[in-house]
């Protein structure tokens, strides 16, 4: 790498950056004429087959607050952002490797991280009222999932192809989702409408990565042959596991609290606590005294 610093050029295979006493720093990360995002952490860039890479590392707290701003609309009741606080905070906990040189994307591949929310903002009050709680399914962190907009009733990760990771889910009924569901049309190939025909999450996410990420909102849909092409109809956005946002949104806003929303999406769990690493001392001496 060729860094520019202070009117100096220094070649270097590995950067690490960080505030003093190696704390984490506010810094914004860019790619000139392209994107830029800001975030609070130490930075780590190093090449990887030829490509830059640049890996953020952030406190827990920091970045449960930041999905929470970055995935939830305007307006969303506190208690929907608390319940969407444990769902990200258990996600982190127990679905870490999801990538080969870290552990996390800052797209919906994983989570949508942006910039950490101000104090006092709701996000940040959310994440602050449910600090370290996660949730257990046989003691156990369940790298809990989360969609837009259900369309009645969730999915499991068997109707649509993908590992459970240990907690099943349920299909939940939810009659105002069902009743005020968001409904959407779409027109496909007949080549592209039979990557869809098992519903499957995969071949939907093709499809999108193809034709646009709105293409083919959910998998809870039905089609019809019109000539050449096919006719969609579906509802819901997103793919339909977990806590349903909406669904969370419209519960908040009849009194319900983040306890019986959770409940509610993720029956047969429970709320649990992060259980912090020990101190490298710790460690070493469970090392000698077994």
């Amino acid at each position: 790498m060729l860094l520019s610093l202070a009117g100096k050029e220094i070649r270097t295979r590995e950067l690490h950056a960080a505030g003093r006493n190696q704390d984490a720093a506010n810094f914004v990360l860019g790619v000139p004429g392209k994107l830029e995002r800001k975030y609070r952490g130490t930075l780590d860039v190093k090449i990887v087959d030829g490509v830059l890479l640049p890996v953020i590392t952030m406190d827990l707290e920091s970045a449960v607050a930041s999905v929470v701003q970055a995935e939830s609309l305007a307006g969303t009741p506190l208690e929907a952002l608390k319940a969407q606080a444990v769902v990200t905070r258990s996600y982190f906990v127990a679905g870490a490797g999801r990538h080969a040189e870290f552990d996390f994307c800052d797209l919906t591949h994983c989570q949508f991280l942006r910039e950490a929310p101000r104090p006092g903002s709701p996000a940040a009050r959310a994440a602050e009222a449910t600090r370290d709680l996660i949730i257990t399914f046989d003691d156990k962190p369940v790298a809990a999932m989360f969609t837009r907009s259900c369309g009645g009733h969730t999915l499991t990760p068997a109707d649509i192809g993908i590992p459970s990771g240990g907690y099943p889910y349920f299909s939940v009924v939810r009659d105002f989702c069902y009743k005020n569901t968001v409904r959407w049309s779409r027109r496909l190939t007949a080549k592209d409408a039979a990557v869809l025909s098992d519903h499957r999450e995969a071949g939907r996410l093709a499809v999108d990565r193809r034709l646009g990420w709105n293409a083919v909102p959910s998998n809870n849909f039905k089609e019809q042959k019109s000539g050449t092409e096919f006719i969609l109809e579906g509802v819901g956005q997103g793919h339909g596991v977990g806590l349903c946002q909406r669904g969370a949104r419209a519960m908040a806003e009849e009194g319900a609290g983040f306890h019986e929303i959770i409940n509610n999406y993720f029956p047969n769990t429970s709320l649990g606590h992060v259980v912090p690493h020990p101190p490298p001392e710790s460690r070493m001496e469970r090392q000698l005294h077994p």
